[in-house]
């Protein structure tokens, strides 16, 4: 199964998701990315993130490449969680829809991939995180930075070149695929030349910190009272308040 085979099934089940209105969200297009699986790079992920990080073998022992892809948001929903005083309706909705989303791409890759005799395993888009400690097994946004998709921000997401406002999956695979030209770049103003911290300022319940300090507690305590106001919806424990209304949202911050 080729590359452009993988990318034409990920942008192909997007589109029959929104047309046959499975997700009212609304998405521009998907980024996607290869890579090959360098054990050195995890290692250093490992050291950096702590050891609970899985390595691909715990995943998938013999894992040889990584699809690693990012749905950014459309317009319209980022604009609405920036306009919202609270975190907007669209944004929450938006959160439910594309985990499943991303669920379902994976699924469909999953079954495409093992027809074609490659072994391919991939991890829930959330949820697989530890409770007390708050931190993942599988940080699909450190895969995507391996994957050459985006860096860092201040705000501790990803930046792309489509911004940081979207959903990161990825998938592990036993086959060789000729890996996506990295072009190392800085995307954070913050980290380009100190002129921006408006992530910071946006975090509604003061967790960001300029010196790099996230209170993961202090998100999470706020982000399961908005799962708590959207009693009606699946879990929503989100709030997305630190990347929308951001030079960085929508577009990589520097050009």
């Amino acid at each position: 199964m080729s590359k452009r085979e993988i990318e034409n099934l990920i942008v192909t089940s997007i589109e029959k998701e929104v047309v046959s209105a499975h997700t009212q969200t609304r998405y521009r297009q998907p980024l996607i990315s290869f890579s090959e699986v360098r054990k050195i790079e995890f290692d250093r992920l490992k050291s950096i993130v702590g050891e609970h990080h899985l390595m691909p073998d715990d995943l998938l022992p013999g894992a040889q490449s990584i699809v690693a892809f990012f749905l950014p948001f459309s317009e319209e929903v980022v604009r609405a969680n920036f306009r919202s005083p609270y975190v907007a309706r669209e944004w929450a909705m938006a959160y439910v829809e594309t985990n499943n989303l991303i669920s379902h791409i994976c699924d469909i890759l999953f079954h495409a991939l093992n027809n074609f005799g490659v072994e391919a395993v991939s991890e829930p888009p959330t949820y697989s995180f530890d409770k007390e400690k708050l931190v993942a097994r599988w940080s699909h946004r450190s895969i995507a930075v391996l994957a050459g998709l985006g860096s860092f921000g201040l705000n501790k997401l990803v930046i792309t070149d489509s911004g940081c406002a979207g959903r990161f999956g990825s998938l592990l695979l036993k086959a060789r695929l000729t890996p996506t030209p990295r072009k190392p770049k800085e995307r954070c103003l913050y980290f380009y030349d100190g002129s921006c911290i408006k992530c910071i300022k946006r975090c509604p319940v003061n967790a960001l910190k300029v010196n790099g300090e996230f209170e993961r507690t202090v998100c999470y305590k706020y982000i399961m009272e908005v799962d708590a106001f959207f009693d009606d919806l699946p879990l929503t424990d989100v709030c997305g308040k630190c990347s929308v209304g951001l030079p960085c949202s929508l577009q990589s911050a520097v050009r």
